[in-house]
């Protein structure tokens, strides 16, 4: 299990850093739009590349960092019976959840987008507005990406809750708090 653990705590760490370097994108996305409207009203200037941008950094955002978000269990979860659930529960039910649920997901989504990202990428895509960003192709490139990262996010949840279910890790404290499982320790 050992040599498992590792590997999830690994995972754990790209996916903080991925999600902490991207995050700073929502403050490149705020002030990008704060200059595209000073641009617009105030000197009657714009460019259509200038907007496309912070639509891109909004999405890079949301979408490579939802596996941080699931790492640090901040998407939204209807707990009304996982909270009432023991410790022991609890690991089944994310484990099972990891295993049967997210993994296949992700696999369907990586299947289903990648014809659509090899496509944009043979033909070079670019924005459908005259004057935007030449490179949609790298934008659509995210959309596999983002399911591959919430995949090995899923591995390392997965792997923790195996461990805690053979006491090879421990088990969080029980109680109401559902959060801080040691994911990204």
């Amino acid at each position: 299990m050992k040599p498992l653990l590792k590997l999830a705590r690994a995972i754990d760490r790209l996916t903080a850093g991925i999600g902490k370097a991207v995050s700073w994108l929502a403050l490149g996305a705020v002030a990008v739009t704060f200059t595209v409207v000073v641009l617009r009203y105030g000197f009657a200037f714009g460019r259509i590349w200038i907007q496309e941008s912070y639509l891109w950094m909004h999405a890079a955002v949301f979408m490579l960092g939802a596996a941080w978000t699931l790492q640090e269990e901040g998407h939204v979860r209807v707990d009304i019976f996982y909270r009432k659930f023991s410790p022991r529960r609890r690991c089944w039910a994310d484990l099972l959840g990891a295993l049967l649920l997210l993994l296949p997901s992700c696999a369907l989504v990586i299947w289903f987008s990648m014809p659509y990202v090899i496509d944009s990428w043979r033909l070079l895509e670019g924005s459908r507005e005259a004057g935007g960003i030449p490179a949609i192709f790298t934008l659509k490139t995210i959309i596999p990406a983002t399911a591959a990262l919430l995949a090995l996010q899923g591995l390392s949840i997965a792997i923790h809750n195996a461990a805690r279910l053979v006491g090879a890790e421990a088990m969080p404290s029980g109680g109401a708090d559902i959060r801080n499982r040691g994911y990204g320790e």
